[in-house]
């Protein structure tokens, strides 16, 4: 049986007194794609920080290829290979494109990153812009540099958070096209989206959170028989 990426069981996590997440289980295969679907405050980013360890009190169990992360420290959760999109992006306003991509360290024990000549090709966007400054660039090119960023580290599971809010659709399209991308090259995504018609295609399977809580999961082939449901749990 193959070890997951992620392994997600009882995972319960605070901010202050405030407790967020319920008991939450779940988990992503080598080189899927999974998407977590739920209305906002449902639980969704909370889940992706407290696997990065950015919440608050963490309880329960968070393995990464096999192996506990729940006590570590945020830095070396990410040497396990993790990389983390948020949905603020992050971008160094002051630096340029280029600049910005060279920021980030190889991750001790990850894999080798990708090249910025890789990335140019992927996104050709940034190709273009490279000497463009971070505050220069549109929202959809600060939402590909983000995304290229953590490909630099060597990172094999990437973690996104709703990568294409408010993006034009030809960037959307092309967030879409990167995400096929990067299975065909064997990376493991996690990601939370509101964009229903953009994550519907890309995911393998599908899991549903509503108050901190995971209600339903579904593979990619029972989307249609489950759409009532999700109308009903979603408003989509």
């Amino acid at each position: 049986m193959t070890t997951p990426a992620l392994a997600i069981e009882g995972l319960n996590a605070w901010y202050g007194e405030s407790h967020v997440l319920h008991g939450v289980d779940m988990h992503v295969n080598p080189g899927e794609v999974v998407t977590l679907l739920g209305r906002n405050g449902a639980g969704r980013t909370s889940t992706l920080r407290a696997v990065m360890g950015l919440t608050g009190a963490r309880k329960g169990s968070i393995r990464v290829d096999g192996k506990e992360t729940i006590g570590l420290p945020t830095h070396r959760i990410a040497h396990h290979g993790i990389g983390y999109c948020p949905e603020e992006r992050g971008i160094f306003a002051s630096l340029s494109a280029e600049e910005n991509l060279m920021l980030p360290p190889a991750l001790k024990g990850a894999g080798e990153g990708m090249s910025v000549d890789e990335i140019y090709a992927m996104f050709p966007n940034l190709a273009e812009r490279r000497h463009s400054q971070g505050m220069r660039l549109s929202g959809g090119e600060q939402q590909m540099l983000a995304v290229a960023r953590i490909l630099r580290t060597g990172a094999r599971l990437l973690l996104l958070d709703e990568i294409s809010e408010g993006l034009a659709p030809v960037i959307v399209q092309a967030l879409a096209r990167m995400i096929t991308t990067l299975r065909a090259k064997g990376y493991t995504v996690l990601m939370v989206e509101q964009n229903f018609r953009f994550a519907a295609p890309l995911a393998d399977r599908f899991y549903v959170m509503e108050h901190g809580r995971v209600v339903e999961s579904f593979a990619a082939a029972q989307l249609d028989a489950k759409m009532p449901l999700l109308n009903e749990l979603l408003g989509v």
